[in-house]
């Protein structure tokens, strides 16, 4: 056993003063990671999951009922709207959304359909406008053992692709870093968006 010799020291405050110097040297110790605090991401990561009655615990349904900046809404049509995602994978992440509470692709009426599809394309032309993506991921996740977070209320992603653009934070930190603030990139798109 090896001793510690402290001048002037009782043997009880050496061992105190070490225990207290270690613990502030672990706090003060820099680990070599660098942090994205996404504290905002908690609501999805606790699970709070719309219910599958349309209403205000839906947000696909109580998106249009605000403000477009308050709704993060980039365009409204007669049978669907556009939205951003406020989870976005990059940024610009739009959902095409129809105001009816339905939850399949096959609940949507033949009007709803064209729509669905015209929105999408418009999207697209937007976004490229916007901020020119390399190319683009889009599609639906149909329930939620398909992935679908909002299962309850069809939506269409439409997510922005540049090369590059996926690095290890997803994979290893499941921390997605968005370089623009939401508002920022509707204001963006809804200037963008075709006429």
């Amino acid at each position: 056993m090896v001793e510690q010799q402290h001048s002037g020291e009782p043997a009880a405050q050496a061992g105190e003063a070490d225990a207290a110097e270690a613990a502030t040297d672990f706090a003060g110790v820099p680990d070599g990671f660098q942090r994205l605090w996404t504290p905002h991401r908690m609501a999805y990561i606790r699970g709070d999951r719309p219910s599958e009655r349309a209403g205000t615990g839906c947000p696909f349904c109580a998106a249009p009922d605000k403000s477009d900046a308050e709704g993060l809404v980039v365009h409204r049509g007669e049978t669907c709207y556009v939205v951003l995602n406020l989870f976005p994978y990059n940024p610009g992440h739009l959902l095409i959304c129809p105001y009816r509470h339905v939850p399949l692709y096959t609940d949507l009426t033949p009007e709803e359909t064209v729509e669905f599809a015209q929105l999408t394309q418009a999207a697209m032309e937007a976004l490229r406008g916007a901020s020119a993506p390399a190319g683009f991921n889009i599609g639906m996740n149909q329930g939620e053992v398909a992935g679908a977070g909002v299962a309850a209320h069809l939506h269409q992603h439409v997510v922005p692709r540049w090369g590059g653009d996926m690095n290890f934070l997803p994979i290893i930190g499941q921390t997605k870093a968005v370089p623009t603030l939401l508002e920022d990139a509707r204001q963006a798109l809804v200037k963008a968006w075709p006429s």
